[in-house]
């Protein structure tokens, strides 16, 4: 795919490559086409822009060299975390720099007595939790990605995943961030403390801001103590109206799962065929089924609001609950819930949009959902965190001509969209908007908003070299 469109910025000449060989030394500095093509993608469907360069920095020091560089010579920088992303957020859209912070990926400092950890934002999300269990400790958020996506593109994007209806998304736990400013001055945004009531909250700000107003080098995390047990469960109902319905009762009955997980039939069925050796028997009637999890330090209490879920769940048509009686089960049932987006990827051209709303009206947004994709013709496989609202879409092309794949089945989105606004959501629970939904930001924001967010930006990085492109136009 072509740049969007032309900028002021330099392109990148041999001069500019010798002056980064010179900051962080030869072997981490690439212009050769395999590298660029490699780093001109993320997960995001039908998306590719080469970078001019990639680079390879292995402190923040570094970092700072490199932008200050780049800021007196006006060229455009992209960060990237592990290329997880599924809305183009740390893609090239004008050339110039790829930085990524894939070296930079150690935990500088654990507090055990204060339960907190500083790590680079090039760690591993699944290493940086199982290195955390051994002690103990617990960092909850879990990205269906965590095995691949990096804590720093975690931050940037303000990831959630299934266990966000009980502890939260990122936002809820990170305690400060050191930041490389575009101009390549470096800061820290906040304190190490729970509370802070000082100035403008800097470090929220930065979590969700997709690259675009300086690069997270530094990472401080609050931690909790790591749950002891946890019981899954899944059940089978007879309509995604009963399941979508069940999991507001499950709150209202004073229950609070750590995950609750929604996964209509058809993404079951994909997902065991992609797995090969996991099979969950489904009843010709179960049209969806709920993936729950509670976890504790009192398996007693884990398995009295259990009970308690069974008996909420029986008010929905539900069909024969299985219990997952050992660990290899529970591993298997999450796998099939963790896989869903690939299996459905493997055989099929797609794309994911990232709806959520307030979780009492998941059955609404669901039945729009379908009624938009009969009326535009295409087909969908909806899955997601149900326990707060958060239901990812995922639209599949099958036989659609390609004209009409790119212009009629935007129309469709939007639609379904506008719907969520009603509803009070939002266009992104935790992709982020990055290139691939600016189209649809005037659907969530109004023109003095998103105004708003353009003086945001320019504060921070008045000659827009720091990802330039995404969020807003």
């Amino acid at each position: 795919m072509p740049y969007i469109r032309p900028m002021n910025y330099k392109k990148i000449a041999a001069e500019d490559v010798l002056h980064f060989k010179n900051i962080i030394g030869n072997e981490f500095v690439f212009t050769d086409e395999a590298s660029l093509e490699k780093y001109s993608r993320d997960e995001t469907d039908g998306c590719a822009f080469p970078p001019e360069v990639v680079l390879k920095p292995k402190s923040t020091e570094e970092i700072s060299a490199i932008m200050k560089y780049c800021d007196e010579q006006l060229i455009p920088v992209s960060p990237r975390a592990a290329g997880t992303g599924l809305s183009a957020n740390s893609l090239c859209l004008y050339g110039g720099v790829m930085l990524s912070v894939e070296r930079m990926n150690n935990i500088l400092h654990l507090d055990e007595r204060s339960l907190q950890v500083t790590v680079e934002p090039g760690m591993i999300t699944e290493a940086l939790q199982n290195t955390l269990q051994t002690k103990g400790l617990f960092y909850p958020v879990d990205p269906s990605s965590r095995g691949s996506c990096f804590i720093g593109g975690n931050v940037a994007c303000n990831s959630g995943g299934p266990r966000a209806v009980k502890y939260g998304v990122v936002k809820d736990f990170v305690l400060n961030l050191e930041v490389v400013l575009p101009n390549g001055e470096i800061m820290w945004t906040g304190a190490n403390t729970l509370k802070n009531s000082t100035g403008y909250n800097l470090t929220q700000l930065f979590v969700g801001s997709e690259g675009t107003l300086g690069i997270i080098t530094k990472i401080v995390l609050k931690l909790l103590p790591y749950p002891k047990f946890n019981n899954v469960m899944l059940a089978p109902f007879k309509s995604m109206d009963h399941a979508c319905a069940a999991v507001s009762a499950v709150f209202r009955a004073g229950i609070i799962p750590s995950s609750i997980e929604f996964m209509e039939r058809e993404a079951m069925e994909y997902v065991m065929n992609f797995l090969g050796d996991v099979t969950i028997p489904l009843a010709e009637d179960t049209h969806a089924t709920l993936l729950i999890e509670v976890d504790g330090s009192d398996l007693e209490v884990i398995q009295k609001d259990c009970e308690k879920i069974y008996e909420v769940l029986t008010q929905f048509e539900v069909g024969e609950i299985l219990f997952a009686d050992s660990e290899a089960q529970k591993i298997d049932l999450w796998r099939m819930r963790r896989n869903i987006a690939y299996a459905v990827k493997k055989t099929n051209v797609t794309v994911e949009e990232d709806t959520v709303v307030p979780r009492a009206d998941l059955p609404e947004l669901l039945k729009h959902i379908k009624a938009v994709g009969e009326k535009y013709g295409f087909r969908s496989v909806c899955y997601g965190h149900a326990g707060d609202g958060n239901v990812h879409v995922r639209i599949l092309k099958d036989a659609l001509t390609d004209e009409y794949w790119k212009t009629e089945v935007p129309k469709g989105i939007r639609e379904i969209f506008e719907k969520v606004v009603a509803l009070k959501g939002t266009i992104s629970g935790e992709h982020g908007i990055g290139w691939f939904q600016i189209p649809y930001m005037d659907i969530k924001f109004s023109p003095m908003q998103i105004e708003l967010m353009r003086g945001v930006k320019k504060v921070f990085d008045p000659k827009n070299i720091m990802n330039p492109g995404k969020i807003f136009h």
